[in-house]
C-alpha cells in the first residue's frame, strides 16, 4: 500500500503526518494522522487509536487536542482516522444534516443502496487501515488500544467488540477489562441522546471495571478534549505495559 504524506511537523520531538491512501473498501481516498514519536526510530511503538466525533476530519483532534505531548513522553503512537469517506461521487444528506452523510459514518459498515458502496468505516478501521499501518510505519499491531469522542467515543467500545451498540453487547455477554469514560456535565448532549447512566449500569450488572467520571462545568468541546486527554493516554499506555508517570 502507498502512502502519500499530505504533511510532517516536527513536534515534542517526533513527527505529526497526515498520510492519504487509495481505499479499497471505501472506494476512495482515505486520510488519516499519525504522530511518530521518536522512540520510533529504535523500535516499533504501541498505537492507540482515536476516532472523531460527527463533523470531524483527522485534522480536529490532530491539531485541537494536546495529545503529541504526553503520547510523546510515553512513546505512543497515535492514529486519527477520518469520520467517513470523502469525495464528489460519495453521497451525502440531501438536507444537509450533521448527523447522517459526510462526516458522520458512525464507524459501521451501512447495508443499503447508495450508501453501502462507499460508508465501510468498520470494515475500513478495523482492518484495512490497521493492515496499512502495520506495512508502512514502525507500529506494534501486538499493543494497541482504542478511545474516542462522542459518535467516535461509543465507536471505540463497538470496534472493541466488533458490533454495533455497547450496552447491548454488554447485556449479550461482551466482557472487556475496564473503560474510562469522562462526561461533560454542561454537555447539551447529555440529557437526550448520550446516557451514560445505562452504560453504567449495565457494566455494573456485568461487574465491568467502569471509571465513569462527570467533568462539573464542561461540555462536549475539544476544550473539553484537551483538558483530560493525557488521563486517557495514560490509561491506555498503563494498559499497553508502557511506564506513565503521574
Amino acid at each position: 500500500m502507498t502512502l502519500e504524506v499530505v504533511s510532517q511537523a516536527r513536534c515534542f520531538d517526533g513527527t505529526q503526518f497526515v498520510y492519504r491512501h487509495a481505499s479499497t473498501v471505501t472506494g476512495t481516498n482515505m486520510q488519516f494522522a499519525a504522530f511518530v514519536p521518536a522512540q520510533a526510530e529504535h523500535a516499533k511503538v504501541p498505537v492507540v487509536w482515536f476516532l472523531s466525533g460527527l463533523t470531524c476530519t483527522e485534522e480536529n483532534f490532530t491539531v485541537k487536542a494536546g495529545a503529541q505531548r504526553v503520547a510523546s513522553e510515553l512513546g505512543l503512537m497515535v492514529i486519527a482516522p477520518d469520520t467517513s469517506p470523502r469525495g464528489t461521487d460519495v453521497p451525502d444528506d440531501a438536507a444537509g444534516a450533521y448527523d447522517f452523510g459526510l462526516g458522520a459514518g458512525f464507524y459501521l459498515d451501512a447495508t443499503v443502496a447508495p450508501w453501502a458502496q462507499h460508508y465501510r468505516m468498520r470494515t475500513y478501521i478495523e482492518s484495512e487501515l490497521p493492515t496499512v499501518i502495520g506495512e508502512s510505519l514502525p507500529a506494534d499491531l501486538t499493543r494497541q488500544s482504542i478511545m474516542g469522542h462522542s459518535m467516535g467515543g461509543h465507536g471505540a467500545m463497538t470496534i472493541a467488540w466488533r458490533l454495533y451498540d455497547s450496552c447491548a453487547l454488554i447485556e449479550d455477554g461482551a466482557r472487556l477489562d475496564g473503560l474510562l469514560v469522562d462526561q461533560g456535565t454542561t454537555d447539551n448532549f447529555l440529557k437526550e441522546q448520550l446516557h451514560p447512566e445505562i452504560l453504567d449500569e449495565v457494566c455494573r450488572a456485568a461487574g465491568i471495571n467502569l471509571t465513569l467520571r462527570y467533568q462539573q462545568g464542561y461540555d462536549h468541546s475539544y476544550f473539553f478534549i484537551a483538558t483530560f486527554v493525557a488521563d486517557h493516554l495514560r490509561y491506555h499506555a498503563s494498559a499497553l505495559g508502557v511506564p506513565t508517570n503521574p
